[in-house]
């Protein structure tokens, strides 16, 4: 499966973005997908999840309610929508596919990734 990550940009604070990752080479919908960021001197970390089927999302605390991940199989795509964003958000976000959503929280558990895209946000 090959992941490309789109839509990272520079926003001011309060601002939204929509983050786009585009699937192909595999049937998407066996996977669950995650994303994650990773700002520099810090770990890669997740952010949102979703099941395979898109019945199930799980988000780091401090995005709840801000940011919205959703997928759509027919088109081999997965979305996170970030809204209310601030600068603790800035980082390299990454997609990534891997075939136990109960395993979401760990990047180890993840099979594919997509290239990352950078998103920076102004104070």
């Amino acid at each position: 499966v090959q992941l490309q990550a789109s839509g990272g940009g520079l926003v001011q604070a309060g601002g939204s973005l929509r983050l786009s990752c585009a699937a192909s080479g595999g049937t998407f919908s066996n996977y669950a997908m995650g994303w994650f960021r990773q700002a520099p001197g810090k770990e890669r970390e997740l952010v949102a999840a979703i099941s395979w089927s898109g019945g199930r999302t799980d988000y780091a605390d401090s995005v709840k309610g801000r940011f919205t991940i959703s997928r759509d199989n027919a088109k081999n795509t997965v979305v996170l929508q970030m809204n209310s964003l601030n600068p603790e958000d800035a980082a390299v976000y990454y997609c990534a596919a891997g075939q136990q959503y109960g395993s979401r929280w760990s990047p180890q558990e993840y099979d594919y990734w997509g290239q990352g895209t950078l998103v920076t946000v102004s104070s």
